[in-house]
């Protein structure tokens, strides 16, 4: 396994214990991402897709953008392009780390379309992709969207300017997050590595602290 593919978002979160990085004193985290989401509508005002767009912390960028680049600047979409097709091939596991649901309903998602990877000057690299829904929801009942890491290995948190953003949205539609409860004294005590390597497959302890998006037109 090459050290790139090793450091992709999801092989990451499959061979967590071997890497390393500079964390807080709890063991999870170990990447960080700042979320901004664009719900896209379609002509017929039912919600289309979603648009992710994740900014990724300092350590996984540098980890990122290793090798290359040339003359010390920031590499290219193009160099990055094999890894953003590695990291959105590989979020298929783990349903792009998104949840979509209308009433009790669990809405299923589309093979992702016009993704990229990208570094700033910082060499600070964005990972967007359009996640479209296999079928348009209709936009007339209240949709929730969640994006996270069900095993907290990526904690993502939405954009605190401008976190969830509306395109084509029938007039008088709006949006509201949600954020969660804290986690109780017992639950915060029990977060090590070996907490969290100890998770069954299917656990699903990242919904927790995930923030929820809910979606309301008239």
């Amino acid at each position: 396994m090459t050290l790139r593919l090793f450091l992709t978002i999801l092989s990451l979160a499959a061979l967590a214990a071997p890497v390393v990085f500079a964390a807080p004193a709890l063991a999870h985290p170990h990447v960080w991402v700042a979320a901004r989401e664009e719900i896209l509508f379609d002509s017929n005002g039912d919600i289309a897709a979603i648009r992710h767009i994740w900014t990724f912390d300092e350590m996984y960028s540098a980890f990122a953008v290793q090798g290359l680049g040339k003359d010390g600047q920031p590499p290219t979409r193009e160099e990055l392009a094999p890894l953003a097709k590695t990291n959105v091939e590989s979020l298929a596991d783990f349903q792009y780390f998104t949840a979509a649901k209308t009433g009790p309903k669990y809405h299923e998602f589309g093979t992702p379309t016009d993704y990229s990877l990208e570094a700033d000057a910082s060499k600070i690299v964005t990972l967007r992709f359009t996640l479209p829904l296999k079928t348009p929801v209709t936009s007339k009942k209240p949709f929730t969207f969640i994006v996270y890491d069900p095993t907290y290995f990526v904690d993502i948190e939405l954009d605190k300017q401008m976190p969830v953003v509306l395109k084509n949205a029938p007039a008088g539609c709006s949006m509201s997050t949600i954020k969660p409860e804290p986690l109780s004294a017992s639950e915060t005590s029990k977060l090590s590595e070996s907490f969290f390597s100890g998770l069954s497959p299917g656990s699903d302890f990242g919904i927790k602290l995930a923030t929820r998006t809910l979606v309301v037109c008239p």
